[in-house]
Order: C-alpha cells, then structure tokens, then sequence
C-alpha cells in the first residue's frame, strides 16, 4: 500500500511542476509588472484551466503527503529501531574514578588531585 501511494506522490509531484511550468508568466514579484488591473494584489484572480489544474494537483499531492505521514506512523510505532537491528542496546561506559565528577568548577583541592609521576 505504502509503495502505491508513494508513486502516485511522485507522478502528482511531477504533473504539478509540469502545470506550474506550463502556465503564462506573470513578470515580477507580486504581479508589479503584469501591466494593468489583474495580477497577484487583486481581489480575485483569473481561473483560468491550467489555475485549476494546478489547485487539484496541489490538494491531491497534500492528501498523498498526508497518508504517507500516517502510514510510516503506523509502521514504526509497533517497534524501536533497536528491534529492527536485531542487536541489544550497546552497554554504559565506565567511568573514570580517578577524574572529577564535572559538578564543580573549581579545580580540585591538593588532597583530591590524582597522583602524577614527575619526570625529574
């Protein structure tokens, strides 16, 4: 099911480029050059087929990336991706007793540094 609706998302996706690039410039951003009343500032813009088109393909491609989300839901929320590995959890770390727990940010007193050979 997840491989169908995937497909359809992609030839969706390329129709819709398709569309897009098939339709008339309008110049400029925000319609500032298309030269009259019409354009993007107006209150109602011109429906013309290949606008239709292209508010289907949109409204399909949002539904199919919609049922997409909720179908990797459901199929990841059965198991944690170490079941899907196969292998346990890796083990904690030993930590060093010798080192400073990092709480504070004072060096540590004369008495709690480690002992370090000199090289005399």
């Amino acid at each position: 099911m997840e491989n169908v609706v995937l497909i359809i998302h992609l030839l969706l996706a390329l129709a819709l480029i398709g569309v897009v690039l098939m339709q008339r410039s309008e110049g400029g951003g925000l319609g500032m050059g298309s030269g009259g009343g019409g354009g993007a500032m107006t209150g109602r813009a011109a429906a013309t087929a290949l606008g239709k088109v292209t508010w289907v393909l949109a409204g399909a491609f949002i539904c199919t990336s919609i049922a997409l989300t909720v179908i990797a839901a459901q199929n990841s929320s059965s198991s944690s991706v170490f079941d899907r590995l196969g292998t346990s959890a890796p083990a904690a770390e030993e930590t060093d007793a010798t080192l400073p727990s990092g709480d504070s940010l004072l060096p540590p007193a004369e008495g709690d540094a480690p002992l370090v050979p000199r090289a005399d």
